[in-house]
Formats: structure tokens, C-alpha cells, sequence
């Protein structure tokens, strides 16, 4: 088994010590995600468009992991506010509508309060 690690160039994962993402084929482990931009390091103040953003990062991760959304096989969101999570579901649903992975939803504090989601999932490539 190979194992590769890939990162966003987000200053939290040198920080902190860890990867964006960790490939051990066929999987695909991608850390919590939130909605940052990476490229300005903003944030929007909308719960829905950091879902968006998240979702972006995710994508770019799982791409230089030869992987996509279409292989998520589990997702788990982390929200601060439960009221949040309903306004995120247009954007989870135009992701994940049709590939409907096992998801689980929880409500705790993020590292910094402009977050409003943060959003980890693991893929199965396929073989």
C-alpha cells in the first residue's frame, strides 16, 4: 500500500501537523475542510457559500488524489449553529444528490468563529 499526502497550502496544516488529504489506495482520507479560500484567505459570511467553498476544496484535494466527489463513500459536517445546516442543502444536494454517501451531521466549536461549517469526507477510487 502506498501512502501520499497532499496539502491545500493552507498555513493551519503546518501549524498544526497534518495533511489536507492522505492517500492510502484506494482510499482517500480528506481532513476537515472549511470554507476559506485558500488563494486570498477569505472567508464568506454565508453559511451556504462557505459549504460552496468547502466543497472547492475538497474537489481539489480528491483531484490530486486522482479521486472526485463522485467517489465519496462518507461525510461528516460540523456545524457550530444546527440552524445553519438546512441553508447548506441545496449545495450538499448539487454535489451529492446522486452519489449519496453515508453522512452524518454534528454541531461543536471550530477553530475560528467566521466558520460556520467545516466538512471531512473519505473516497473509494475506483479500481
Amino acid at each position: 500500500m502506498t501512502r501520499r499526502l497532499i496539502s491545500s497550502g493552507s498555513a493551519f496544516e503546518e501549524k498544526i501537523g497534518y495533511s489536507r488529504a492522505v492517500v492510502a489506495d484506494p482510499w482517500v482520507f480528506v481532513s476537515g475542510t472549511t470554507g476559506f479560500d485558500y488563494a486570498t484567505m477569505t472567508i464568506s459570511s454565508s453559511v451556504a457559500e462557505q459549504a460552496e467553498q468547502c466543497l472547492q476544496n475538497i474537489q481539489s484535494a480528491l483531484a490530486q488524489a486522482d479521486s472526485s466527489l463522485r467517489d465519496v463513500v462518507r461525510v461528516t459536517y460540523v456545524l457550530p449553529d444546527a440552524a445553519d445546516f438546512e441553508p447548506c442543502w441545496p449545495v450538499l444536494r448539487k454535489h451529492f444528490g446522486e452519489v449519496r454517501p453515508a453522512a452524518m451531521m454534528i454541531t461543536a466549536g471550530l477553530a475560528d468563529p467566521r466558520m460556520k461549517i467545516e466538512i471531512e469526507v473519505t473516497a473509494l477510487k475506483p479500481r
